[in-house]
Formats: structure tokens, C-alpha cells, sequence
């Protein structure tokens, strides 16, 4: 069953429960449409298999059911990250629940989070990222050519780029205000390749594109909308295509951003600043990164290695 068929049929306490849950994560907590989606799946996924075992009404959870609901999508060959999702927003609900009076006690303060294993994330060099941007006068290349440049120099997420709007470029600073996970504000800086290809394209390739409903949107579709995540995917995709590099990413361009930034040199408080990271943890997988690279190196070039 889907997972709205799955919510139809949990108890009406239940059902009330995830759904006054959606609204707090949404409205309050500023998680993202995405995570709301995965938190809310996750928890009806929780609550059936709690009604399965007698459970009627949140506060009815315990350390048990919640540790049963877990071993059974272990049993189903989940993975470990997802198990880590599933325990992070079992907490969430269960905390979230006992201040909103619905439950007695938070029963997932007792449930230890399975320690996802985190391979390292999958980084260009500094030449191969130099490779991906291209120049032409055509104005949809001068479009991706300015993403392609800003996505590396800034290290921003794609739909923290999508999300762009002109008022939010200063360029006598050289910086962009970027609004990432939870609305929250952070100001990136980016340099001088960034800027011509920036100017080149809001001079140049923006007004080629716009259309009285464009609005302040800094990137522009085909049509003059608002430039979609799935669009920039494919901007990056062909764009390491056509430098012979492997399939890249959106996401592969932060991480190689974020690694360049510490082979460099640049402090590790400073790059969790810039990426938006909330967590430093989140961040020192790029000391990894810049380890094994030097291993390699190491490896390849020390006659005693």
C-alpha cells in the first residue's frame, strides 16, 4: 500500500497525530519539503506497525515497539542510512509528541540511532572542474556556464541555486545570499570567474530569456520560469559529458567545492560556514577526502611509499 493509503487506515488518533506532526515540521521546525515527506512517511510507516501490535493512540509508543518497528525494516533489508533516518525521525515524533501532551513520556529518547556507514563523497580535481565550464554566445550556454561557475565557487546546493533571485547577487562584494535548510541565511562569497560569467549572463543571456512573468528569479528555463533543480542536473550531467569526466552531480560540484577549499588550506569552521552545515561532523568528511587524496598522492610519487 502507499503511504497515504497506510495513513487512511492508522487509528483516527493516530492519523490526527501525523498530520498535526506535518504542519509543525513545515511550519515550525522550516524542514525542508523533502524531509516533511521522508519524516512523515517514516512515522505512518511507525504508527502501522504500532497499530499492528495493539497500539491505538500515541500514547501508546514505547522503547519496544519502536525497537520492534525498526528490527522488522532491518529484516526487510533496509539500509543503514535509512535506518538512521527512520530512528532520527522516530525521535523527532516521539519528542514532539510528549511536548504537545499527546504522550506521557518520549519513548524515543531511549532509541540509539544505527550508525550510518558514509563512503567518501565523490570529488573532481581542480583541472577536471575547470573543464566543465564552457564559452559560447549562445544565451542558454551562457546560462549554464554561469551556474556551472557559480555551483563550484560558491558550493551551494542546487536548489539553494534555483532558489536565487537578483536582489541576492551584491556583486560590488563579490557575495550571494543564500537561504538553505530552515530558512536559514548565510552569505557566500565567489570569485572572479564567477562574477564575468555571472555579468555575462545578466547582461548578456538573461534578457534574451525573460519574460514579463520571469519576476526576480536570477535563472531562467527555457521559457522564462524559474530554472528547475532537474534542469541544472542535466546542465552538469552534459557538461562532464562533454569534458570526458564522469557522471557528475550538483551535489559532486559542493563536494569537490568544499575539498579544493581545505586542500587550499581554508579553516575547517569556515567551509562548514560557507556550505551552511549545521553540524561540523557534517563537514569533516572532507578532511577525509583531502587525507585519502594525499595517501594516493603519497603513494604514486614517494619513492619509499
Amino acid at each position: 500500500m502507499s503511504t497515504r493509503d497506510v495513513h487512511e487506515s492508522l487509528p483516527p488518533a493516530m492519523r490526527s497525530a501525523v498530520d498535526d506532526f506535518a504542519v509543525h515540521l513545515a511550519r515550525v521546525d522550516n524542514r525542508s519539503a523533502h524531509t516533511v515527506r521522508a519524516y512523515v512517511g517514516d512515522v505512518v510507516s511507525l504508527l502501522d506497525h504500532a497499530a499492528a501490535a495493539g497500539c491505538a493512540a500515541p500514547a501508546d509508543l514505547d522503547i519496544t515497539v519502536l525497537r520492534g518497528w525498526l528490527a522488522q525494516r532491518m529484516t526487510d533489508g533496509a539500509a543503514r542510512t535509512s535506518q538512521a533516518r527512520r530512528a532520527a525521525a522516530a525521535r523527532t515524533f516521539t519528542a514532539w509528541a510528549h511536548r504537545s501532551g499527546l504522550c506521557p513520556a518520549d519513548a524515543g529518547a531511549q532509541l540509539a540511532s544505527p550508525r550510518a556507514h558514509r563512503d567518501l563523497p565523490s570529488v573532481l580535481r581542480a583541472d577536471q572542474a575547470a573543464d566543465l565550464v564552457v564559452t559560447t554566445a549562445d544565451p542558454h550556454a551562457v546560462r549554464d556556464r554561469a551556474v556551472l561557475e557559480l555551483l563550484y565557487a560558491t558550493g551551494v546546493r542546487v536548489s539553494e541555486l534555483c532558489g536565487l533571485d537578483k536582489a541576492d547577487i551584491d556583486g560590488g562584494r563579490r557575495v550571494i545570499r543564500v537561504f538553505g535548510k530552515g530558512a536559514k541565511e548565510r552569505m557566500v562569497p565567489y570569485g572572479i570567474p564567477a562574477e564575468k560569467a555571472l555579468d555575462d549572463w545578466l547582461r548578456h543571456g538573461r534578457p534574451e530569456l525573460a519574460r514579463p512573468t520571469s519576476g526576480d528569479a536570477l535563472f531562467l528555463g527555457a521559457r522564462g520560469g524559474r530554472l528547475q533543480q532537474t534542469v541544472v542536473r542535466r546542465i552538469v550531467a552534459a557538461a562532464a559529458q562533454a569534458a570526458g569526466l564522469p557522471h557528475t552531480s550538483p551535489h559532486d560540484l559542493r563536494h569537490s567545492a568544499a575539498t579544493h577549499l581545505l586542500d587550499g588550506g581554508a579553516d575547517l569552521r569556515a567551509v562548514q560556514d560557507l556550505l551552511g552545515h549545521s553540524s561540523l561532523s557534517s563537514t569533516q568528511i572532507y578532511t577525509h577526502v583531502s587525507t585519502e587524496r594525499l595517501r594516493a598522492a603519497f603513494k604514486q610519487a614517494h619513492p619509499r611509499a
